[in-house]
């Protein structure tokens, strides 16, 4: 069993910055591919990042350039460091975990992030 606490979501301007964290409990982060999806208002919910135990990433096309994924296999916390903030990255911000070994899928309750002046 993996349970995820997001944090460090909230209101930034256009152009500002934010990190999100993701904090993991049990010993399967470190055989987790971890990763970052997003749900805008009205939309689906979409994959935005994720890293694999290896470190390996794939970055959405919307948020390539701009967006950073990593992970702390000590602390057993992923972060995605967003830049250059647009009105459209505005959406709720969920962290999944996918176990190497059993396929489980975990997911956290989500973090606002609004990008607005």
């Amino acid at each position: 069993q993996v349970q995820l606490a997001e944090s460090g979501g909230g209101l930034v301007q256009p152009g500002g910055s934010l990190r999100l964290s993701c904090a993991a409990s049990g010993s399967a982060f470190s055989t987790a591919t971890m990763g970052w999806y997003r749900r805008a208002p009205g939309k689906e919910r979409v994959l935005v990042a994720r890293i694999t135990p290896g470190g390996d990433t794939n970055i959405a096309d919307s948020v390539k350039g701009r967006f950073t994924i990593s992970r702390d296999n000590v602390k057993n916390t992923v972060y995605l460091q967003m830049n250059s903030l647009k009105p459209e990255d505005t959406a709720v911000y969920y962290c999944n975990a996918l176990e190497l070994i059993t396929r489980a899928v975990y997911w956290g309750q989500g973090t606002q992030v609004t990008v607005s002046s």
